[in-house]
C-alpha cells in the first residue's frame, strides 16, 4: 500500500520539494499553505492535493487534518514544515506580539497537526512524525532570538514526542535544516542586514563560510533525509535532532 502523507506549507520550498519526492515514489500526499497559488500549483503534480490552510487557526488545521485523513484512508506521514522567520533585530527592540506570531506558527502549529493525527497513527500501531527544526535551534543566533527560541522548541517537543509515542510504534524525528537556498534565505539574510546594519552581500557570503562546504542546501537535500526517515531504512531512529546543513561551524555571520 502507497504511504499516505501530509505536510504542512507544502506550496513552496522545503514543503513542495518533499511533496514531489513523496509523489515520486507513489505516495499519496495531502498538503496544506496559506498561499492560493502555491497550493494551486502544488496540486497539478500527480499525487498531491493541496489545500488552502493558516496552521495558526486551529480551526483551519482540524479541517484540514480531518479532510485529509478521509480521502487519504488513514495516515503513515505527518511533516511538520510550516514555519516563519519571525522579526529581525535585538531583543530589546522586538514587539511581543510578533514573537508571539512567530512561536505560534514555528511550535504551536505542529501540537495543532499532531493531535489529530496522532489518535490515528496509535489505532493502526505505526505511524512517523518529522518536525522541521533548523540549526538555529542547536546554535545560538544573533538578531533572530524568537525564530531560535522555536526551533529549540521543536527539537524540546520532538524528543518529548518520541518519549510519549514511542510505545505505540510511532517514530518522531527533527530535522535541522541549514541555510537553504531560495527566496526564504534571501529574505532572512535581508532581515538580518537590517538588523546588523551590514550589506545583503556581506551577510549572505557570511551564512557561506559558517559551514564546511561553504555552499547553501537545497530544498531537495532536505526531501531527501525526511523520505529516509519516513523509510523502513530509518526504523530504529526517533528522538533525533537531525542536522542537514554542510557542517555548520557557527551561527555568526
Amino acid at each position: 500500500m502507497s504511504l499516505r502523507v501530509v505536510i504542512t506549507a507544502g506550496g513552496a520550498g522545503i514543503g513542495r520539494a518533499t511533496a514531489e519526492h513523496f509523489a515520486s515514489a507513489g505516495a499519496r500526499v495531502s498538503v496544506c499553505d496559506i498561499d492560493a497559488s502555491a497550493v494551486a500549483d502544488v496540486s497539478r503534480v500527480t499525487g498531491v492535493v493541496g489545500k488552502v490552510a493558516d496552521v495558526s487557526d486551529t480551526v483551519a488545521v482540524d479541517r484540514f487534518m480531518s479532510e485529509s485523513i478521509d480521502e487519504l484512508g488513514g495516515l503513515d506521514v505527518l511533516i511538520n514544515n510550516a514555519g516563519i522567520a519571525g522579526p529581525g533585530g535585538a531583543l530589546e527592540d522586538l514587539d511581543p506580539d510578533d514573537v508571539t506570531r512567530t512561536l505560534d506558527v514555528d511550535v504551536t502549529s505542529m501540537f495543532r497537526t499532531s493531535r489529530r493525527a496522532i489518535p490515528v497513527m496509535k489505532q493502526q500501531g505505526s505511524g512517523v512524525i518529522v518536525n522541521i527544526a533548523s540549526t538555529a535551534g542547536l546554535f545560538g543566533f544573533p538578531y533572530r532570538a524568537p525564530y531560535a527560541a522555536a526551533k529549540w522548541a521543536v527539537i524540546g517537543l520532538t524528543k518529548t514526542m518520541a518519549m510519549e509515542l514511542g510505545e505505540f510504534g510511532i517514530r518522531v524525528n527533527a530535522v535541522c535544516p541549514g541555510s537553504v537556498a531560495g527566496p526564504r534565505m534571501e529574505h532572512v539574510v535581508g532581515l538580518e542586514a537590517a538588523a546588523s546594519g551590514r550589506s545583503v552581500d556581506e551577510i549572505r557570503g557570511g551564512f557561506e563560510r559558517q559551514v564546511s562546504l561553504r555552499s547553501f542546501v537545497e530544498a531537495a537535500d532536505i526531501a531527501e533525509t525526511i523520505g529516509f526517515l519516513a523509510s523502513p531504512a530509518a526504523s530504529k531512529i526517533t528522538g533525533q535532532a537531525i542536522p542537514v546543513d554542510g557542517h555548520t561551524e557557527s551561527m555568526r555571520t
